[in-house]
Parts: structure tokens; C-alpha cells; sequence
């Protein structure tokens, strides 16, 4: 019963509601707490490599404040657990179940050959509401259309969330990484200062903000979620997920501010929910988030990546709202949701371009990238994807500018050459490579680099023809 237990971190970088942490300091043995900087971690892009190094770095810090610490290791997932296990005398290792391919298969690889080892390997139900085998249709499938599956799951029990444990300390630690050595910020080369001005990092910081949000800005969410230039957002998806909160203590939070009888309270609920679609999807379809989800969209003649992609990404399409967007999320790490749909549809539809190479862009400068959450939401506004948006339904990116952001706030707020010569819009030019060499004194494009008509136009055309070639 003195055997240690080691206590796998990976997305989730909290002590409270922590059910395999839970569970782990419940046996009354000590706990060793571990994260790995493993072969999936090793995958990730610049800005969710560095936010993660943030996330870790004030975990370390509540773990020390609970009298324990974080053991940082960086190798394949097996064989620095079974290094651990030698090195501690640890006959148990407990973690946190997650839902795409490559973490599945990381980790079931490790439980089986752990267990074959004679090692007790037991994970936990704690990333999502519903885990993705719990939710079927009455036919024992599992939910391609969200409106079911969220009508599946409303009036579902959330179990109670967990308080925060008290932890054994081993007698001896085993050695630790340094997490400076790992260099997690090394790929975001100067723009780390500049998007470090936005991040919320902990789980103090997001149990804060959750606070803020319900106490203030629920009751308004179902309009002013949509407002560009409007603060009406939870802003709670770069701890989401990290794991920094967990997605049923939000859950509860709106539940109450629900009964409460604050309108918004049951649109938050359902994107926590959209969120859970996500991984229930990435779960059943592992495709998802790498292939068309409709298979249907294989023929469909999306370019590879381009010179009009590359403009996108450089924020200079001379289509203000999607530049403003561009520009956001380089200096911010995130971008406004209403914002990401516009910059997809314009990406995939006016210019014509394959939704993996916007995907791809995403997972490299999100600092709140979430593989299952990204992917699903590319696919949506593409139209390759589960309950997608039609790809004729085309945004028109000045009517939508003109209706969530009619005084232009936010595009003047991110785009210099637009008259906004705030911190913000200047931010970009720190921000950005040097070797795209933009300045704000350059004079703003004078047309798009393709007009909506006739973007409009080409990607409607060539809907037409993948319908008649079938």
C-alpha cells in the first residue's frame, strides 16, 4: 500500500474535478504527477506547443502550493512510463481518456502493455460531458447530426463536479526535466511576447473567467456572441483545452445561471455540447480530423495550397473583415467564432482552396487548438463535413461585416491600414515573420484578390459539376 501511484497529466492540467487524479489520491498512497512530452504532444504546432509550456508552467506552481510537483519527461509514452514505474517502484498508473486516433492508439498500446507488465493502468471519464460509446440512437449507431445528439443529451444527469484532493508526496522524486529545456516557445519565435499580452493561463485564471462570464455576460450571449467588436464570448477555450477547467464545472455554472433564468445560459450549454459532437465524431470517425468526412468531397477540385492561400494567411485578401480575423488570431492566439466561419467559407469557397491547408494554419497559431473541435468546424464550413453547412451557402464576408460588426470596430481595431492605430492593430506588425516585411504605412489592397461575386460564382459552378459528374 506505500507504492506509489504515477498520476498521468496530459489535457488535464487541473487539481479540482480531476477523476483520475481523484481517484489516485482516494487510495492513500502517494502520487507522483507526470506529464510527457510524448510522440502525440511532439505533433503539435508552434502556438499550441507554447501555450501548452504556460499551462504547464502554472500547474507546477498549484501542484508545489498542494505540497506535491510535476514530473516532466519527454520521450515515447511507454517506455518513460515503464522508466518511471522502474525508477519509483509505481505499480499503478491512472490518466484521463481522450478520443482522436493517435491519442487512442497511444494509449491503449500503453495500458495493454502495461497490464501485460503486471502493472494496474486504469483511465477515467473526464474530458468531455458524454463519453462518445455512451451516446447511440435508437437504431445503436452513433449521432451524425448535432441537433439530436444535443436533444440525446439535455436533460442527462452530470455527475457532480470533484474537489480538489489532498495529495501524498512520495518519499523520494524521482528526476524531472527542466521545462525551459523542452523550448516549447522556440517555434513562435517573437511572436510569443506579443500573443503571452492575451493568454489566460491555470485554472485559477479560467475558473475567474468562467465567474466573470456567468455573473455578467450569459444573459447576453445569444446576441452578443455574434458581435465582432463585442466582449461576449466565455473566452474559455484555451483552458478547455488543456483540461484547466473541466467542461462539466462550465456545465453546472450555466445550468445554475439557467435556472437562474438567464437566457443565454441554454446556448452556452449547447456549444458545450457542440464541443462533445466533436470528439463523439473524431471518436466513431476517425477520419474526421484529417479526410473528408463525406467521402463524396474526395472529387471535389479544391487547390492545394496556393499564392491566394498564402495571401489569406498574410492577412492582405483586401477583404477587410477577413483580415481583421487573420490578423487577430497571430496576435492573440484565438480568433472571434463567428470570425472563423467567415475566414473558412472565404478560404474554401472564394478562393477555392482544400479546408486542410486552413485546418493545418489553425493548428499551428490557436493557442486554444482542440484536433477534434478544429477539424469539425473546417469540415462545417467546407461542406465536407457531419451536419455541415451547405457548401452553397456561401458567406458573403461584406454582408456579414455589415451585420456583426456595423460601425467597424473590429476591423479598424485589427487592421492599421484601415485608420485603426490602436495597440492591437499595431501588434501585428511585432508579431508577424520579418520576412513578410508589412509595415503599417503599406496602403491597404484597393481590391479583393478575388471579387465575392466572382469567387461566389466559380465555387457554385464547380459545386455543379461534382453533382453531375456523380
Amino acid at each position: 500500500m506505500t507504492k506509489p501511484i504515477l498520476m498521468w497529466h496530459r489535457r488535464d492540467l487541473r487539481l479540482s474535478d480531476n477523476p483520475a487524479l481523484h481517484w489516485a489520491a482516494e487510495q492513500g498512497r502517494p502520487v507522483i504527477p507526470v506529464f510527457l512530452l510524448d510522440e502525440v504532444v511532439e505533433s503539435w504546432g508552434a502556438a499550441p506547443r507554447w501555450r501548452l509550456g504556460e499551462g504547464l508552467r502554472v500547474f507546477g506552481e498549484a501542484l508545489q502550493d498542494a505540497g506535491s510537483r510535476l514530473i516532466l519527461r519527454r520521450g515515447e509514452a511507454l517506455e518513460e512510463l515503464r522508466a518511471l514505474i522502474e525508477e519509483t517502484g509505481a505499480d499503478t498508473v491512472v490518466w484521463n481518456r481522450l478520443y482522436t486516433a493517435d491519442e487512442r492508439e497511444r494509449d491503449e498500446g500503453v495500458k495493454s502493455n502495461l497490464k501485460e507488465q503486471g502493472i494496474t493502468a486504469e483511465s477515467f471519464h473526464g474530458h468531455v460531458l458524454f463519453e462518445p460509446w455512451t451516446v447511440e440512437t435508437g437504431s445503436g449507431s452513433y449521432y451524425k447530426v448535432y441537433t439530436p445528439f444535443w436533444k440525446a443529451v439535455r436533460d442527462r444527469d452530470v455527475p457532480d463536479t470533484l474537489a480538489m484532493p489532498d495529495l501524498t508526496a512520495p518519499s523520494d522524486w524521482p528526476a524531472s526535466d527542466k521545462l525551459e529545456d523542452w523550448a516549447l516557445a522556440a517555434d513562435m519565435r517573437r511572436g510569443a511576447e506579443i500573443v503571452a499580452r492575451h493568454a489566460s493561463v491555470g485554472e485559477a485564471a479560467a475558473r475567474g473567467r468562467l465567474g466573470a462570464f456567468v455573473g455578467s455576460k450569459i444573459a447576453d450571449y445569444n446576441d452578443a456572441r455574434d458581435m465582432l467588436a463585442e466582449d461576449g464570448t466565455s473566452k474559455l477555450s484555451q483552458n478547455l483545452t488543456l483540461g484547466e477547467i473541466s467542461a462539466r464545472t462550465c456545465w453546472h455554472a450555466a445550468q445554475r445561471a439557467k435556472e437562474d433564468g438567464k437566457p443565454g445560459a441554454e446556448t452556452f450549454l449547447q456549444e458545450l455540447v457542440w464541443r462533445d459532437f466533436a470528439h463523439h465524431l473524431a471518436f466513431h470517425t476517425p477520419r474526421l480530423t484529417h479526410a473528408n468526412w463525406r467521402e463524396e468531397w474526395d472529387s471535389f477540385p479544391w487547390r492545394n495550397d496556393n499564392d491566394d492561400a498564402e495571401t489569406w494567411r498574410r492577412a492582405r485578401t483586401g477583404v477587410e473583415v477577413v483580415d481583421a480575423a487573420m490578423r487577430e488570431i497571430y496576435v492573440t492566439g484565438t480568433m472571434h467564432n463567428r470570425a472563423r466561419m467567415l475566414v473558412a467559407s472565404y478560404l474554401t469557397k472564394h478562393l477555392m482552396t482544400h479546408w486542410r491547408g486552413g485546418c493545418d494554419w489553425f493548428a499551428d497559431v490557436l493557442i486554444d487548438w482542440d484536433p477534434a473541435s478544429n477539424a469539425m468546424g473546417w469540415q462545417w464550413a467546407a461542406g465536407s463535413g457531419p451536419d455541415a453547412s451547405p457548401f452553397f451557402r456561401v458567406f458573403n464576408p461584406a454582408t456579414q461585416a455589415e451585420k456583426f460588426d456595423p460601425k467597424g470596430q473590429y476591423r479598424r481595431r485589427w487592421v492599421a491600414e484601415l485608420g485603426g492605430k490602436g495597440d492591437d492593430a499595431m501588434a501585428w506588425f511585432d508579431a508577424i515573420p520579418e520576412s513578410w516585411e508589412q509595415s503599417p504605412d503599406q496602403e491597404y489592397p484597393k481590391e479583393p484578390i478575388v471579387g465575392l461575386k466572382e469567387g461566389r460564382e466559380r465555387a457554385l459552378e464547380a459545386y455543379k459539376g461534382r453533382d453531375a459528374a456523380e
